[in-house]
C-alpha cells in the first residue's frame, strides 16, 4: 500500500513538473491542462487517504489523528489553491500569479508527501495485519482507477 500511494506521489509530481515546465515557457494552453490534470489527480488520490488510510490508521492509533489532521489542513490548501489557480487562468491568463501559486503548493507538497511516505504509509504496515493490509490496498487501487490517465507530451499535443 505504501509504495502504491508513493508511486502515486511521484506520478503527481510529474505532471507537477510538467505545469511549471509549462508556466515557465508562457504556454497557457498547456498550462492549463496540466494545472486542471493535476487537480484532478491530486484530487483522487486525496480522496483515497481520506475515505480509505486515514480512517484505518486513526481507529489504531489515537496518536495518528493530530497528524492526520494536519495532513487534511494540507489537502484544502492544495486544492483550494490549485483551483484559484484554474480560476485565474481561465479569467485572465496571469502566469506570474499562477506560477507562483504552483510553487507555494509544490514547496508544501513536498513537504506534505515526506510526513505521509515517512511516517503514515510506514504505520499502515505496522499496525494492521497483512489480511487488513491487502484489504487496505485493495480499496486505495479501485479509488485511484478513478483519477485520469497520465498523458504523454505527444497525447497531450494531439488532445489540445
Amino acid at each position: 500500500m505504501k509504495e502504491r500511494l508513493a508511486d502515486d506521489h511521484h506520478a503527481v509530481s510529474e505532471i507537477l513538473k510538467q505545469l511549471l515546465t509549462a508556466l515557465d515557457n508562457k504556454d497557457v494552453e498547456t498550462s492549463y491542462a496540466r494545472l486542471d490534470l493535476l487537480w484532478a489527480r491530486l484530487a483522487v488520490h486525496i480522496r483515497a487517504e481520506h475515505l480509505h488510510l486515514f480512517p484505518a490508521l486513526a481507529s489504531r492509533l489515537t496518536e495518528a489523528q493530530a497528524m492526520i489532521d494536519r495532513l487534511r489542513v494540507d489537502h484544502d490548501f492544495f486544492m483550494r489553491e490549485l483551483a484559484r489557480a484554474i480560476g485565474i487562468l481561465r479569467t485572465g491568463a496571469e502566469l506570474t500569479v499562477v506560477a507562483d501559486i504552483v510553487r507555494e503548493v509544490e514547496k508544501r507538497l513536498a513537504t506534505h508527501n515526506e510526513i505521509e511516505e515517512n511516517e503514515i504509509y510506514r504505520w499502515s504496515s505496522t499496525m494492521l495485519t497483512e489480511p487488513e493490509q491487502l484489504e487496505l490496498l485493495a480499496r486505495i487501487n479501485a479509488e485511484l482507477e478513478n483519477r485520469p490517465p497520465r498523458f504523454s507530451e505527444e497525447a497531450w499535443a494531439n488532445s489540445l
